[in-house]
């Protein structure tokens, strides 16, 4: 039997066609949209139930978005959504021959009986939405790729922002009964009360744990302060201290240094030395030895730097997952919040970029449940003031965003007298060698002011009672190491793992298990 063809007018033969010869079709489902549009036509209180699910650009079909357009501002205004109002709605937005007239608003409504899998069918709608749009997103990105003057490294971090404007939309949370969050507060409660000091990840700074409880869970803490306070040098030593004294694995994303010198002023604050000298290698023989033996307390710390100029919110976000599932993070530092991006994004003005970076990072810290410390700058606003007090920072001198302080759950502002040439308080005590770490904003707790000594050449913060080797001549055989209580290891002995030996006096007075610093 002949082969059966089929011939055009002009009695030619074409090939054979086959499926998705001419492309492929978008991702969709007109069905799904046809049968929730008219359940939320024949049911009452149907739109409450999808209302933060959809909006119009879910819908594929164009008719069908202008009809949930309509369904919504009939939500607005609190009126009535039937099939009547939705026709009388599209009336009076000018789109009702656009969709189809009133016969095609009956036809939805027919189309169901009931409600039924309204969510089910809802959330189908938008995955099918969020497929066309990576679609588009990588159709985009592979022209621009094609294109020989487009730059790559623009390309990736737009196709980064771009990814991560998607992903923030569809990241939803349902709402949970208050039963297990109850019984979650009362096992924090309970995790606390059995063990000793604070509840949170420790700052190793003892008065700021006592205000904080430790830097807790879900958190977003803002440290701010004008250039030059020791921004970089507390949230060193207080890395140092979580990792090293409390053995708190952390994470530090340093935009503004290298790792390189972020390790260079590690080894300033544990082995205190001044930065020239380590810069110049022009050591004296004491402080070599000083160095070989102080480093080991750095070796194989739980410190994860990450030296990335100019990080994008959602490369962050990305390497924030990848430290706590690998490496256990308990915390996360930025250093500094103003030097990161929200690439990809397109903004009227920096305030907009910065709010949405801070509202971001509050976002990554209730979904990793850890702290995460960001630093901040300062406006010139406290330049301007004058007195003791008017130094003082205060939250409206948070540079660049509002937003900043209304997403963080705590402010902390570094402020250091002496740096103004204010050597004295109000009662005539001495400030030199001291930094004012101001609480102005605890949303779970109360305000304080906390008074660190600061020590400039080691830019190096530690509690006020603190003392080190170097605050006695090195070499005073007089001379009595007092254990730092942030330091105290109780029956262990950092020379008693074989890997260095017993330091010469002053440090070795016939105890082991006390630190040089």
């Amino acid at each position: 039997m002949a082969e059966k063809r089929n011939y055009n007018k002009r009695g030619t033969t074409p090939a054979p066609v086959q499926a998705n010869e001419y492309g492929k079709l978008p991702p969709q489902a007109p069905e799904l949209e046809e049968a929730v549009l008219g359940a939320l036509m024949i049911e009452k209180d149907a739109y409450s139930l999808v209302s933060e699910i959809l909006k119009p650009d879910c819908f594929y079909k164009v008719a069908h978005q202008k009809i949930f357009e309509a369904i919504m501002m009939l939500a607005l205004h609190q009126e009535p959504i039937d099939m009547h109002t939705v026709t009388e709605q599209l009336r009076r937005n000018g789109t009702i021959d656009e969709v189809g007239g009133a016969y095609y608003i009956t036809l939805l409504t027919a189309k169901v009986s009931s409600a039924a899998h309204l969510e089910y069918h809802s959330r189908i709608i938008v995955q099918k939405y969020l497929a066309r749009e990576l679609i588009r997103i990588s159709t985009e990105i592979q022209n621009k790729a094609f294109d020989d003057k487009t730059d790559v490294d623009d390309l990736m971090q737009e196709a980064e922002g771009m990814l991560f404007e998607i992903s923030q939309r569809n990241l939803k949370k349902d709402v949970t009964q208050i039963n297990p969050v109850i019984e979650e507060a009362r096992h924090r409660m309970l995790q606390a009360a059995t063990r000793q000091g604070a509840s949170g990840v420790p700052s190793g700074f003892h008065a700021l744990d006592k205000v904080t409880s430790g830097w807790q869970k879900s958190d977003l803490i803002i440290i701010a302060a004008r250039p030059a306070m020791g921004k970089t040098a507390f949230i060193l030593s207080m890395a140092k201290n979580m990792a090293v004294d409390y053995n708190s694995p952390i994470g530090v994303f340093s935009l503004e240094m290298s790792n390189v010198q972020l390790v260079n002023r590690l080894i300033m604050n544990v082995c205190q030395l001044e930065g020239e000298k380590i810069k110049n290698g022009q050591l004296d023989k004491y402080e070599w030895e000083k160095f070989d033996r102080d480093i080991n307390n750095l070796l194989d710390a739980p410190i994860y730097v990450d030296d990335t100029p100019s990080l994008s919110v959602f490369e962050l976000r990305s390497k924030a997952r990848r430290l706590v599932k690998e490496h256990d993070v308990q915390c996360i530092v930025i250093d500094y919040l103003q030097l990161m991006n929200a690439s990809g994004m397109s903004f009227g003005s920096r305030e907009q970029e910065v709010s949405i970076i801070s509202r971001s990072l509050k976002g990554l810290a209730k979904e990793l449940d850890i702290p995460i410390i960001a630093l901040s700058q300062l406006n010139r606003g406290v330049e301007g003031r004058t007195g003791i007090e008017g130094k003082r920072p205060q939250l409206s001198d948070l540079r660049e965003s509002g937003a900043i302080e209304q997403d963080a759950d705590m402010v902390c502002f570094i402020h250091r007298p002496e740096y103004y040439k204010i050597t004295e308080d109000a009662q005539g005590n001495s400030l030199i060698g001291l930094a004012e770490i101001i609480v102005a904003k605890h949303r779970n707790g109360a305000t304080a002011d906390v008074l660190l000594k600061f020590k400039g050449e080691y830019a190096k913060f530690m509690n006020k009672d603190d003392m080190t080797d170097d605050d006695t001549p090195f070499g005073d055989k007089n001379y009595q190491t007092i254990s730092s209580k942030m330091n105290d290891v109780s029956g262990d002995s950092f020379y008693g793992n074989g890997s260095i030996s017993q330091p010469p006096a002053p440090f070795g007075n016939g105890r082991n298990d006390e630190t040089p610093f």
